[in-house]
């Protein structure tokens, strides 16, 4: 279901044992191509189709297993989705195997969205406008829809509620790059004063194994290229290297599942000019009808801004840092998972994403996609279908771009 976080999977028990043998990349490849074909309905829903192909179908993982590889990627920052799946093609096929899981399960969705971005003109000279404020406002359902589901799971008692509130007015006063990395350090310092609960003991051992000579190399690049590149850029003025250092930004920041993107990506794209507003919206509209993660939402932006090798350019900047932090926090996972303290941090720091995501509601999704009272019509319904009705993302989409039409033809 779209909107909803890292932390609502709910594993199903099996009692069938993984089989020992190693597969291939080409192997993980292929079955991942299946999944990013399929894999319709957000991170969620993801994770429950990687459980039934790889725990209980394939035998890939064992379910304790399976669920520890889940909490680790709810602990880091990223899309969990392929984060789990990088994980999974590590387990089978070693790091080329991580590296076909992302290709396989990332390349059909990051395709069709760059090949929407090239049509996005058209479209507008072909069938008007119609279309596009119905995208607009299906993506006004979606994010309010994810902004409900994450803070009920992330912002559940009064006390998050108001750090996510207080983060959400920190990002709408301050609304650039540094007043959602405020809000984001704030929610962390908040959350060190909220009561630290002792981790479960209950989570098998990780079946993954990383040296910690390249975990440690994969934390330096991460921490590195995050502080580095912002000062090459400044250096050497490049505009490629000002888009793979933003793209990479977000991409290092998003807490609280891939919704949250939205808000990180929109800071970095629409004020610096390389995407408008109507073609932000659009393609964020268009990347709930596709299966597969909404990372690849990145690749349409880079499209709009330079066509296929900044759409490429794009997509690697902001999966990189997954890869960086997956290889980086296996060998220390166990250590991690134990502290308190930093369990305390982090929900502090997800109730301040839900304060992204809830200033993102307003600025830009609200103030571009609702102009006039059609337009909150088409939100609202859309909205009816996917909480009341649970409908799939990309059917109110589809059918919220159709009415957008029909009104424009109406009216």
């Amino acid at each position: 279901m779209a909107g909803a976080t890292k932390s609502e999977l709910s594993v199903h028990e099996t009692r069938r044992e993984p089989g020992p043998a190693r597969g291939t990349p080409a192997e993980v490849f292929l079955v991942f191509l299946k999944l990013g074909l399929t894999s319709f309905g957000g991170p969620v829903a993801h994770l429950g189709y990687f459980h039934q192909e790889f725990v209980v179908r394939r035998r890939w993982l064992a379910q304790r297993s399976y669920a520890d590889v889940v909490a680790l990627c709810q602990f880091l920052p990223g899309p969990a989705s392929s984060q789990v799946g990088l994980a999974i093609g590590l387990s089978r096929a070693g790091y080329m195997g991580a590296l076909a899981a992302w290709a396989g399960f990332t390349l059909p969705s990051a395709l069709i969205l760059i090949l929407f971005a090239y049509s996005f003109v058209g479209l507008q000279s072909l069938i008007g406008t119609g279309w596009l404020n119905g995208l607009k406002a299906a993506a006004v359902a979606v994010v309010a829809l994810a902004v409900a589901s994450m803070a009920r799971s992330l912002a559940p008692d009064r006390s998050r509620a108001t750090l996510a509130v207080a983060a959400a007015i920190l990002a709408l006063t301050f609304p650039s790059t540094s007043g959602q990395l405020g809000a984001i350090a704030l929610g962390g310092l908040v959350g060190l004063a909220l009561k630290a609960e002792a981790p479960s003991e209950d989570d098998a051992a990780l079946p993954l194994t990383v040296s910690p000579s390249v975990a440690v190399a994969a934390l330096i690049a991460f921490f590195g290229l995050l502080i580095l590149l912002p000062l090459a850029q400044t250096a050497l003025n490049s505009p490629a290297l000002a888009q793979f250092t933003a793209f990479y930004r977000a991409g290092s920041l998003v807490f609280g599942g891939g919704h949250v993107v939205l808000p990180l990506l929109q800071a970095e794209v629409v004020p610096t000019g390389w995407v408008t507003h109507d073609a932000f919206l659009a393609g964020y509209g268009a990347a709930q009808a596709v299966p597969g993660p909404l990372f690849t939402f990145a690749a349409y932006l880079g499209a709009v801004i330079g066509g296929w090798s900044m759409a490429l350019l794009c997509l690697i900047a902001v999966f990189l840092p997954s890869f960086l932090l997956v290889l980086g926090a296996l060998p220390f996972w166990e250590a991690l998972r134990r502290t308190a303290r930093i369990q305390a941090a982090l929900k502090g720091v997800n109730a301040a994403v839900v304060g992204l995501l809830l200033a993102a509601l307003y600025d830009p999704v609200w103030t571009a996609g609702i102009g006039n009272a059609r337009d909150f019509a088409l939100a609202l319904s859309a909205f009816l279908f996917l909480f009341m009705w649970q409908w799939p993302p990309w059917l109110v989409v589809i059918l919220s771009a159709a009415a957008g039409v029909a009104v424009a033809h109406l009216f």
